[in-house]
């Protein structure tokens, strides 16, 4: 009880919490706007690691930090608009179409990475965003301008669901696409709007850990935080507030259980800490999810004229 108290009551375990939940935040949100759109993009995975990849690999060759962040993110809209060329477009599987991009994002990831550096054994580091150390709150002073994006973003896309004409657009077509065309509304081009838009910050949530968390890209290092992003949604009953909630809430826990390992006198097995985060969120969804209100036309396809 003791350890516990230590890691409650110590500064650097919150800056761990909010470090941790910032490409959650990012990649929830990017989630939810193509879900608020009625697409479903299990993409998300495959996205990430590709901005991850290719916001590193542009800083790397001599852009500047902010280039890589939209190098990062023009390549989550490039996998975006893929996703919506064959979901909307050709109104295939959404399912199927997302866990395909997933792995052609990540098998293109990996192949350009292994073509770049053929001979090279540990990952080339870059000098990653500084922390704000200018700020007067302790802990966004030691985070990173991506981290203060992320929060930002929230109000943002918050004020453009609900208080905008686009925002209404992308909403209708979520619940109502037959409704949305009897109003003038092409529900095509604003669910790829959507797509697009989602996906680039989906993209945008890859770089976070290669320009911010870490100063390198290495295999397996976005480690199903894309999965987790998906079920954040569903917990966030597809709300930005709420979603910003879910993913401090998980970091919370996965913070926690880094700690825990590390506490010397440690009685579990470390594999149980481990799962304590996923036990946890998996707990709060089932309890959060039975009330959702979710997009009724999500996963549906829309083919314009049809009834």
């Amino acid at each position: 009880m003791s350890d516990l108290f230590d890691i409650l009551s110590n500064l650097a375990f919150w800056v761990a919490v909010l470090r941790i939940a910032s490409p959650l935040i990012l990649g929830t949100l990017g989630v939810l706007l193509c879900e608020r759109a009625g697409v479903l993009n299990l993409g998300i995975e495959g996205i990430m690691v590709a901005g991850a990849f290719t916001g590193w690999l542009a800083v790397y060759l001599g852009a500047p930090l902010w280039a890589g962040v939209g190098v990062a993110a023009l390549t989550g809209a490039v996998f975006g608009l893929l996703h919506a060329f064959l979901t909307v477009g050709l109104a295939l599987s959404q399912h199927v179409s997302g866990l395909g991009i997933t792995l052609l994002a990540t098998s293109l990831s990996y192949y350009g990475y292994r073509v770049s550096f053929p001979k090279v054994s540990t990952p080339p580091t870059i000098t990653p965003f500084a922390e704000m150390d200018w700020l007067a709150l302790p802990i966004l002073a030691q985070q990173t301008a991506l981290t203060l994006l992320a929060l930002l973003l929230v109000p943002l896309i918050a004020y453009t669901l609900y208080r905008t004409p686009v925002g209404l657009a992308a909403r209708m077509v979520g619940e109502n696409p037959q409704a949305a065309e009897g109003q003038g509304v092409s529900v095509a081009a604003v669910r790829t709007g959507a797509i697009v838009a989602g996906s680039a910050l989906m993209g945008v949530a890859g770089s976070f850990l290669t320009l911010s968390a870490f100063n390198a890209f290495f295999f397996n290092m976005v480690n199903g935080r894309g999965w987790i992003c998906v079920a954040l949604v569903v917990f966030a009953s597809w709300r930005p507030g709420k979603a910003l909630l879910g993913a401090l809430l998980f970091a919370f826990f996965d913070a926690l259980q880094l700690r825990l390992q590390q506490s010397g006198d440690a009685a579990l097995p470390y594999q149980l800490y481990l799962m304590l985060p996923y036990v946890l969120s998996i707990v709060a969804l089932v309890l959060v999810a039975r009330k959702a209100s979710y997009p009724q036309a999500l996963m549906k396809p829309y083919r314009k004229g049809e009834r």
